[in-house]
Parts: C-alpha cells; structure tokens; sequence
C-alpha cells in the first residue's frame, strides 16, 4: 500500500517520520506552523534545530498551509508537542476525516482536562471515530529513526484493521511495528514515563550511580502500571515496548530530554531557566502536573511522581527528595 500522508509539527520526530514514510515510497507533506522555519526548511533540506546532518528529500513537501497538507490524504500523523494537539485538531474539527486513519505520535496527558491524546482527537475532530485512531509509541528517539538505525515500536488501535493498516505503511527494515489494542496503555506508558526520566536525570545530576537509576527505572513502572490499570489497561502493556522499552531508553539516552532537564535540575538549575535554555520540548514537566491530578482521581499511590512535582514545581531539594522515597516505610515487594 502506497499512500498520501500528512504530518503534523516538523519538529524531529515529525521530521524523521517524514523520512522514514519517504523511504517506503508513500507521498508525505510535512506541517510546520511558521513560516520562517518553512523557509529555512526548504531552502537548506535539512531540519538542522533537530535533525542536522539528515538531508530531506525534495519529494518531501514542507508548508505551513495546514488544510493543504491535511486535504485528500489516507493519513494523518500528528507529531506535535502534547500541548498543542488541541488548538492544532480544533482547526481541523469541520474537515471531513471520515476515511482518513489519525496517528498519534504525541506523548503527554493535557493538563486540567487530563485527556490522552486520542481523547482530544474525539473531542475536536467531528468526523473521526474510535476506530480511525491509531498510536504509535515505544522506545525511538528521533535522532535515530531519521539516522536509520534500527527501532522497534507499537501501534496501537481498537480496530484491529487500522493498526495493521499502520504496522504495513510504517514498516520497513530498519523500523519494525507490532500491534496492540490496547489504547489507554500504550497512551500511558509513552506519557508517563517522561515523569521516570526526569527522575533519572536528576539521579545522574546529583552525582547518584546505577543502582538508583535501575531502583527508579523499576519502581517508575511499578507505578506507571498502577495508575494505568485504574484506568482500565491491561497491565502486560506495561511489560511491553510502550512501557519498560520506552522507560529504559528515556532514563537511559543521551537523546532525552526529559533526562536532561532532570539532570540539569540535579546539578542546582531551576526549571523555568533549563526550560528557556531548552530548544526541543520536555513532555514530562506538563505530564507530571497531569499524573498528579491523575493519581488523586484515582487513589493510586505514586511517590516517585510525587516527589518530582515537588522538586519541579515546589523548589524541593533533590536530595530531600530522594532521601524521602528512601525513607519511606518498608512494605513487600507489591505490584498491586
């Protein structure tokens, strides 16, 4: 199957996706929303903020017209930072999506209204169903997928028929994809596991060694998979590459940047400042706010995210931080 493919936000993994769909042979139009970056996109090939050194092909059509990149095509991909997904699709809402497969490339939960991104999808797009929406998560910086080097995720649906659909346009032999059904999983294990990198980061920022990253890494799951079975996920999810794959290699990547703005606060930066100095977004700072609310909503216990709004939001010490989930009463080893 060759397709039209639109996709949505020309950071760098709307950038090393259009690659990617490129080499497979389908037509892909890539949405930047500023005109100035179309320019400099077009004029150099080359995505040098977030993919340098990666040439663009010019088949690959650049616009910041976005009704053009989105009218007459089979797919939508949506590859923008969480908090814009919403004022992105609400300009979309009249468009007629009834034939079209949205893929959700998108990682984070929306503060206040505390939707995953497919929720936001239903609630803006009037012409989009359940079944039209596929996620496509796991363990895959955009700085390797646009270098080719080889990647494995999920695309998750609850048609059977759409994340096939997906599995088939996006493999290739450098980027391989399983399926899944379960949404609210996959949603949530690429969405929290921001919060368990920063808590890395800042492990790494204080001058902490392995063994703690592994505890956090560990412990970061256990948490993940509470909250997501509360929410009605199938806790193997979590097992999976939507959840220990992609946890592992956001805690563990020079890539991350959720790992780097933790590491940056562990050596005495304050956010908002890490923040400006920042090119690229970090998911888990809004997500953190949002698995807060989350955990209250649901009384699941989440001391690791606990302490990371705190240190985040609170001013509180990392290593006070630390020492409190370490200090906290003993209990078995429970998963529950």
């Amino acid at each position: 199957m060759k397709a039209k493919i639109g996709i949505l936000g020309a950071g760098g993994w709307g950038t090393a996706l259009a690659l990617l769909l490129h080499s497979n042979g389908h037509t892909v139009s890539l949405w930047e929303y500023r005109d100035e970056a179309v320019q400099k996109l077009i004029e150099t090939r080359e995505n040098r903020d977030f993919l340098p050194g990666v040439s663009i092909p010019e088949a690959i059509h650049i616009s910041s017209h976005l009704a053009t990149v989105v009218f007459d095509k089979a797919l939508i991909v949506v590859a923008l930072p969480s908090h814009v997904v919403r004022a992105v699709c609400e300009q979309l809402s009249d468009f007629p999506l009834d034939r079209v497969i949205v893929v959700s490339g998108s990682k984070g939960i929306e503060n206040r209204t505390l939707c995953r991104m497919s929720e936001i999808f239903i609630d803006t797009l009037k012409h989009l169903t359940e079944d039209q929406i596929v996620v496509l998560s796991g363990p895959s910086h955009a700085e390797e997928v646009g270098r080719k080097m080889p990647t494995v995720v999920v695309a998750a649906s609850k048609n059977p028929a759409s994340s096939k659909t997906i599995q088939d346009v996006f493999k290739s032999p450098t980027f391989r994809v399983y399926t899944n059904d379960d949404v609210v999983g996959v949603e949530l294990g690429g969405s929290l596991k921001n919060i368990i990198a920063i808590a890395a980061g800042i492990s790494d920022g204080v001058g902490f060694g392995d063994n703690t990253k592994a505890a956090l890494i560990d412990r970061g799951i256990v948490e993940i998979t509470r909250l997501g079975v509360a929410m009605g996920a199938n806790p193997l999810t979590f097992a999976g590459l939507s959840g220990m794959g992609d946890l592992i290699v956001t805690c563990m990547s020079r890539h991350s940047r959720n790992r780097y703005l933790g590491e940056q606060i562990g050596k005495g930066k304050k956010l908002q400042k890490v923040l400006n100095e920042m090119i690229m977004v970090a998911e888990g700072v809004k997500t953190t706010r949002s698995a807060m609310d989350l955990s209250k909503k649901y009384q699941v216990d989440m001391p690791i995210t606990h302490e990371v709004y705190q240190v985040l939001f609170e001013d509180k010490e990392p290593k006070e931080a630390v020492y409190d989930l370490m200090t906290r009463e003993s209990k078995a080893e429970d998963w529950g």
